[in-house]
């Protein structure tokens, strides 16, 4: 048995009785990367020597008493667009493979306050464009269920780590479904905050409206844990909620009688694998059990939604990835001749085939002539789509269905077919659109691939969708099963 199929409750304890030191899980992280890592590839770079010296630190800190938090000494991966001071971060880029940032992300610097320990980076899909992982510069990162399939994206090194058994948990960002997704397809529970509520200080701006880090875990409670250290007002990102948190371990009551839930007819109809349905439909029944009720009803712009993200996130991408030129940071170009060249030759070297993809989609959404045909026009399909959600919240607690319409695909299946790959995001894009939390918690394994059921939530009613949640977790095995590497 790993260490890190244990609780979190039982390691602190472990912990505090001297059974367990800071170093052991650290050395337990370090074996087991050491053991899989070659077949799953979750990591870019790894963070060994100051890892073990700060786990020697928090033991000597240990044995000196005193109360230390839960998240104490557990070993953590982050996401590689979320900056690390004095650890690479690349965003699974050649343009920023010599990056290596002076200051740490809000999270990160949260998470250090909580004594947690940075293991090291993980792999993505470059500047987190991407669903299936291909897409990082480096290498591709496998799904620990079965080595064939994608682990998702863009946080699918951050989903695979936590899956495999290689870190505790994980931190990843999510613009259009980038936690949720993987999370679904590697097993565990991937949580995207309501917008706002986790500072985006330190990330690397993909898509500045949709942007959002949040945790990936094993399980619900962990992840509640995990949202409570990171969440909070900093003064550092201007769109940062400036709201009290609650107290969101309290909220995991068990307790979802008279719960009312919201079903669209379009979550789980035309373009669903039948058997991703059929677990959905299985996990409602369990909720029913436990006295909810729920009903099917309609999100009509919810088919709108995949055309409305890839213009705004693309046209958002376009601007923020300007400040690539090769002039103040990242790789320049050695055979540029002038300063045009410099531009032209760094960005052309520096990205990768779906960055350029959605720049050239972007700058061409936002420039003259075609801004109000295309820009302006989804943005007010955004507005449409956040209504519909407005609409359904206004009557029931929670909206559930599926968080992808299959379970993952095989490595390749779709590199050539980019609209293909868009469409597996249409369940998660919409809440990105409308700024909403939702979770994703595994429900089932059809042929061996795990499926995930997402819990949709109002604005800043995280600790609702956790309730739910991890009422249905309670009362499942799902989250205990793990992939057999």
């Amino acid at each position: 048995m790993s260490l890190f199929d244990l609780s979190l409750q039982e390691l602190h304890n472990k912990l505090y009785a001297k059974e367990l030191s800071v170093s052991d899980l650290v050395d337990a992280s370090f074996t087991r990367i050491g053991e899989v890592d070659s077949k799953v590839q979750a990591f870019l770079a790894l963070n060994e020597e100051d890892a073990r010296s700060s786990a020697k630190q928090l033991d000597e800190q240990l044995g000196q008493g005193g109360s230390r938090g839960l998240l104490f000494g557990l070993p953590i991966g982050i996401k590689d667009n979320i900056v690390t001071e004095g650890i690479t971060t690349t965003c699974a880029s050649r343009f920023l493979s010599n990056y290596n940032p002076i200051y740490d992300a809000t999270v990160v610097r949260k998470l250090k306050e909580a004594q947690t320990v940075t293991v090291g980076k993980l792999n993505m899909d470059e500047f987190a464009m991407g669903g299936s992982n291909e897409n990082s510069a480096f290498h591709p990162t496998y799904n620990p269920w079965n080595l064939q399939h994608v682990p998702g994206g863009s946080s699918g090194g951050s989903a695979a780590a936590v899956a495999a058994g290689e870190v505790y948990f994980s931190l990843g960002s999510d613009t259009g479904g980038s936690i949720r997704q993987p999370a679904a397809y590697c097993g565990i529970v991937g949580m995207k905050p309501t917008y706002g509520l986790v500072s985006r200080y330190g990330l690397v701006a993909f898509a500045s409206s949709l942007d959002q880090i949040g945790p990936l875990t094993k399980n619900v409670e962990d992840s509640a844990y995990l949202l409570q250290a990171i969440s909070g007002y900093d003064p550092q990102d201007s769109t940062s909620a400036n709201v009290d948190i609650p107290d969101y371990i309290s909220s995991l009551t068990g307790d979802i009688k008279g719960l009312r839930i919201a079903v669209p007819k379009e979550y789980i109809g035309e373009g669903i694998d039948p058997a991703v349905k059929a677990k959905v439909l299985e996990a409602l029944k369990v909720l029913e059990g436990l006295g909810a009720k729920w009903e099917e009803v309609s999100m009509p712009h919810t088919e709108y939604a995949v055309a409305a993200y890839y213009l705004l996130a693309s046209s958002e991408a376009s601007s923020n990835l300007a400040r690539f030129d090769g002039v103040r940071y990242g790789v320049r170009s050695s055979d540029a001749r002038n300063l045009l060249e410099v531009y032209q030759k760094s960005r052309s070297d520096g990205f990768g085939a779906e960055v350029k993809r959605r720049i050239m989609l972007g700058t061409y959404a936002l420039s003259s002539g075609y801004y109000d045909a295309y820009y302006l026009k989804a943005q007010k399909v955004r507005t449409l789509i956040k209504q519909d959600f407005d609409q359904a919240l206004a009557d029931f607690d929670v909206i559930i269905g599926p968080t992808a319409p299959t379970t993952a695909f095989k490595i390749g299946e779709q590199t050539n077919d980019p609209l293909t790959m868009y469409l597996n995001d249409i369940l998660t894009i919409p809440v990105n659109l409308a700024g909403l939390p939702a979770i994703s918690v595994p429900c089932g394994l059809v042929e061996g691939l795990p499926v995930g059921l997402q819990v949709i939530g109002k604005a800043l009613d995280e600790a609702t969708i956790l309730r739910v949640a991890h009422a249905f977790e309670q009362h499942t095995e799902h989250h205990k099963q793990r992939p057999q590497l």
